[in-house]
């Protein structure tokens, strides 16, 4: 990605954050930002994003202080969070764990910025970038659940290695998950999954359960809405960290 974002982007410090010194496929922008969208931006995302993820502010790459985190609880991560809902339903009816979100589309994270302004929680913490940058700087075993819903199929076969389930994403993940630690993912795409119940378990993680049905506390997203719309079949995966 390069660094002239798009014009109507505020000219706020935080997003800095969206800057990665890889190769980036993929949207970070869509619409055109709605005023109050602009205005989550400026003024919300500074005070929830962490900090010492983005290339300009660590280029070092030195581990960066959980400790930061708000509270005490186990620490879970939803990559890709894309409108947030599922995010800040979480964070409220688990206000003991400590949340990151991780999401490059800035519309993506002005939506939650929405959410959590009208629904304040102290739990959750931002990085409006790529999770590769984010992974670069966690210490080693730091998170009890990561959480991947829908993420972005890439279609067309010769894309495939850009999916989420690829060893350049799931190497680092391993690493920076506890032994025992949780992740699941939620897919409409079948041959997603297929990939996922290949790729997963060769990186260190055992298939716990393969279902049609989804998780007791799951929060269905608009992604899901649509697919449900379109006559897609949602498959959940649940694994764990061994």
């Amino acid at each position: 990605m390069t660094d002239d974002l798009k014009p109507d982007l505020p000219p706020h410090p935080a997003l800095t954050a969206l800057r990665t010194h890889r190769n980036f496929y993929g949207r970070v922008h869509g619409k055109t930002l709605r005023p109050t969208q602009r205005d989550y931006l400026a003024k919300d995302l500074s005070a929830l994003r962490l900090r010492n993820v983005a290339f300009d502010e660590n280029p070092e790459r030195e581990t960066i202080d959980l400790g930061d985190l708000p509270g005490e609880g186990p620490i879970w991560l939803e990559i890709g969070f894309g409108g947030g809902e599922h995010l800040a339903h979480m964070a409220g009816r688990y206000p003991d764990v400590r949340l990151i979100g991780c999401e490059p589309f800035v519309n993506g994270v002005a939506m939650l910025l929405g959410l959590l302004r009208r629904n304040p929680v102290q739990n959750t913490r931002l990085h409006p970038g790529d999770a590769r940058d984010l992974f670069d700087v966690l210490p080693d075993a730091c998170l009890d659940k990561v959480f991947l819903n829908y993420p972005d199929p890439w279609p067309k076969a010769r894309h495939h290695r850009r999916r989420f389930v690829t060893p350049g994403h799931l190497v680092p993940l391993h690493r920076v998950t506890k032994p025992g630690a949780e992740l699941r993912v939620a897919t409409d795409i079948p041959d997603y999954a297929r990939q996922t119940l290949e790729e997963v378990p060769a990186a260190g993680f055992e298939l716990v359960s393969d279902s049609m049905t989804a998780w007791d506390d799951w929060f269905s997203t608009r992604y899901e809405q649509k697919a449900l719309r379109e006559g897609r079949v949602p498959q959940y995966m649940t694994f764990r960290r061994v």
